[in-house]
C-alpha cells in the first residue's frame, strides 16, 4: 500500500508536465454558437373594424353565477393578426338594453393580457391614445369575459397560441365544449 501510494505522489509531477490532465481545462460556453438571441416580440398594426351587425353578434356565454350583462362578440370581425393578437369587437349589453361597444385584443400567453385599442360612440369607434396592454385578472368581476375568452373560446390550452379562426367561432356559438379543463394555470 505504500508502495502505491509513493507511485501515485512521484507520477503526478510527470502527468503535469507531460499536458495528459483529465480534466478540461477551458470550459465549453454555456450556449452553442448557433443560438442567437430571440427577436423581442412586435405587436403588428390594429385597424379598426366597422360598426357590428347585430346578425352578427355571438353571446359568450360565461361560467359562474348569472351576470347582469350579456357579453357578444362580432363574430364577423373576429381576426388573428400575424403578431398572434386575437381582435374582435367586445358588445356589453346591460338587462335595459343600453350597449358598451369596444374593440379589444388579447393575447394567448400564460398570463394573459388584453387591450382596449377603441371605444363605441354615435355609431363609431373612438380610438385610444396609447392603449396598454393590461393582465387580465380571473378575481375580478370585470374581468370576467376576459378570462373566458382566454381560456376557453381564442387560446389553445397549454399551447399559449390562438385557435384557429373557425375553432374560436364554433366554440362560440356552443357548438364545442369551451367548458373542457383548458390546461390554462388558475389564478
Amino acid at each position: 500500500m505504500a508502495l502505491a501510494l509513493m507511485f501515485v505522489l512521484s507520477a503526478s509531477p510527470a502527468l503535469a508536465r507531460s499536458g495528459d490532465n483529465a480534466f478540461v481545462s477551458d470550459a465549453e460556453p454555456d450556449i452553442p454558437e448557433s443560438v442567437r438571441d430571440a427577436l423581442p416580440w412586435q405587436e403588428g398594426e390594429t385597424r379598426l373594424p366597422p360598426w357590428p351587425k347585430d346578425a352578427d353578434l355571438i353571446e359568450l356565454h360565461l361560467d359562474g353565477p348569472r351576470s347582469e350583462l350579456r357579453y357578444l362578440l362580432d363574430g364577423r370581425h373576429l381576426s388573428i393578426g400575424a403578431d398572434d393578437v386575437v381582435r374582435y369587437t367586445l358588445v356589453v349589453e346591460g338587462r335595459n338594453g343600453h350597449r358598451n361597444v369596444s374593440v379589444e385584443g388579447l393575447r394567448c400567453t400564460p398570463k394573459a393580457v388584453y387591450k382596449l385599442y377603441a371605444f363605441g360612440q354615435g355609431g363609431r369607434f373612438v380610438p385610444i391614445d396609447d392603449p396598454q396592454w393590461q393582465p387580465i385578472s380571473g378575481r375580478l368581476s370585470q374581468d370576467r369575459h376576459h378570462v373566458e375568452l382566454w381560456r376557453h373560446y381564442l387560446c389553445e390550452p397549454r399551447a399559449f397560441r390562438p385557435r384557429p379562426r373557425d375553432e374560436m367561432l364554433r366554440l362560440l356559438r356552443g357548438a364545442g365544449d369551451a367548458s373542457q379543463p383548458s390546461g390554462f394555470f388558475s389564478d
